[in-house]
């Protein structure tokens, strides 16, 4: 029972560790930006939707998760 506690404490670790790193990349690419992003501004009104990011961050999840969890 607690060796497979341990493991699961370690792969949510390994996954911390790589999410982290992931952010820290992610500040150095141009995700965030790209054209479809929708960007208001009006006085002291900001509003910022990442519409383009989010689908194609969702086709990429959906790519990689098949290649994964595919049985």
């Amino acid at each position: 029972m607690f060796s497979e506690f341990g493991r699961m404490l370690i792969l949510f670790g390994l996954i911390l560790v790589l999410m982290g790193l992931l952010f820290m990349a992610a500040g150095k690419l141009p995700v965030g930006k790209l054209p479809g992003d929708i960007h208001v501004q009006k006085g002291n009104f900001h509003f910022y939707f990442p519409l383009a990011t989010c689908i194609l961050l969702s086709l990429i999840l959906t790519l990689v998760l098949n290649l994964f969890l595919r049985k």
